[in-house]
């Protein structure tokens, strides 16, 4: 067992984000969350109020609000249920007031102590109160390191979809502790590796390879996990830099989550059906299927990806979804909410091969249905 001491000693790798005065620095390591108080309060601020829910909070809440306070800052804590349907109008209510209660103001901290659920809807809060208060991101699921605490999108789901209501707003700092990974459940492990996996698909063909060959070791908490956050984070900054608002190629980062989203909203964000990373599996995989229906990719790069994330434990198909995934009609009607869709036509982020992903706006939804509809046989042969 490595000492507490000996986990201060090791240096985090250190991904800087580039964006002008709003620049911040993404830390990568194990044991960062016994030192997440320093460096927080290196920020500046007088007062911090820590954004968590029932799952987290009773395992790091007190300790860093402890850690805050004998750095002199005044601290508060609010504490809200897990799960994707927390991200609502009537969550986001309660965390703008708690924020405002405790008087934090534009040079505080608004802290994200949880998973994307709360990192998404502290963000938020955080990018509305008082116009805009700064806000730090301490990620605590494998999936919120590699993908939701970096860019600035946070939000919250409608009923007409996810993440449909929300800011762009960046942190000033993401702290991504990978040994708060060790005791995460191995389904939460699966569903934000579908994340990691989805750099790779996108443009960095070698990094899937990679993936391929040293996921167990990820999950095991081998120092391949910190390098495959961080090439993660490295490559998620790449693409905000050059696209912060999500106005060119930041929406090849929705790589699968077209059907994705979809699913989620079909299962009513119930994650004893379906979490997100779950339904980006299955988009994963249907995003590349489709490229070969529509003979942009070919079937054996579609079947590669499909081999991979089922190692992994992950779904793949719409039968995997418990409790069915609706109708042809249902999923079109989903993914009409998208927001890539322009002029009521959908955009779909598609691949030629693994690692060569691209943005395909105007597909003939015929060519969705005939899918969807092959798809959905198949479940009936």
């Amino acid at each position: 067992m490595t000492s507490a001491a000996a986990l201060r000693d090791i240096s985090p790798i250190n991904v800087h984000v580039p964006l002008g005065d709003r620049a911040y620095h993404i830390l990568v390591g194990r044991g960062l969350i016994e030192t997440a108080g320093s460096r927080i309060a290196a920020l500046g601020a007088r007062a911090a109020a820590i954004v968590t829910d029932e799952h987290v909070g009773p395992l790091y809440a007190d300790a860093l609000a402890q850690a805050l306070t004998a750095q002199g800052l005044r601290v508060s804590v609010v504490t809200l249920p897990p799960g994707e349907a927390t991200k609502s109008y009537a969550n986001l209510e309660k965390v703008c007031d708690a924020v405002l209660s405790a008087k934090i103001e534009r040079g505080d901290l608004v802290v994200a102590l949880g998973g994307g659920v709360i990192g998404d809807l502290a963000g938020f809060a955080a990018a509305v109160v008082r116009r805009g208060v700064r806000f730090v991101q301490v990620p605590t699921s494998l999936l919120s390191q590699v993908d939701s605490s970096v860019g600035g999108k946070t939000g919250i789901n409608s009923r007409h979809g996810k993440n449909l209501v929300g800011a762009f707003h960046q942190p000033s700092l993401v702290i991504a502790d990978t040994a708060l990974l060790d005791t995460l459940p191995l389904r939460e492990m699966r569903a934000g590796y579908a994340e990691v996996a989805k750099y790779g698909l996108i443009d960095d063909a070698r990094f899937f390879a990679w993936c391929e060959a040293n996921w167990q070791s990820i999950f095991a908490g081998g120092p391949e996990r910190d390098e495959a956050v961080a090439q993660s984070c490295r490559a998620k900054a790449d693409v905000v830099v050059r696209d912060e608002h999500e106005t060119g190629d930041r929406a090849l980062l929705n790589l699968g989550h077209t059907f994705g989203h979809a699913l989620e909203k079909i299962t009513a964000y119930d994650s004893a059906r379906l979490v997100h990373g779950e339904g980006v599996a299955i988009g994963l995989s249907l995003a590349f299927r489709f490229s070969a229906f529509l003979g942009l990719a070919p079937a054996t790069d579609a079947e590669r990806v499909e081999r991979h994330l089922k190692a992994a434990g992950l779904p793949t198909r719409l039968g995997d979804v418990p409790g069915g995934c609706g109708t042809v009609d249902q999923l079109l009607d989903a993914m009409a909410q998208d927001k890539k869709v322009k002029g009521g036509a959908l955009t779909f982020i598609l691949a030629r091969a693994i690692g060569q992903s691209f943005i395909a706006p105007g597909i003939d939804p015929d060519k969705v249905r005939a899918f969807l509809g092959r798809e959905i046989d198949a479940l009936h042969p």
